[in-house]
């Protein structure tokens, strides 16, 4: 579903997913995180979609300022 991302379980039953490539540092410092979790699948979606949209509105305005 999320291509790029890793997705794990852990022994307590929490979703973890770590992106396999980092953010850029622009994208980090604008917020996002290489790792998420969530107590279910559909939360670590969500938190999985966070991130990706934060990258992205970063890049959207270094694009614009170029």
């Amino acid at each position: 579903m999320f291509a790029g991302w890793r997705i794990m379980r852990s022994d307590a039953g929490r979703f973890w997913a770590t992106r396999e490539r980092p953010f850029p540092r622009a994208v980090e410092d604008a917020g996002a995180h290489r790792t998420v979790d969530a107590d279910d699948l559909a939360g670590l979606c969500q938190a999985i979609a966070e991130q990706e949209s934060i990258a992205e509105r970063k890049r959207r305005i270094v694009r614009a300022t170029r």
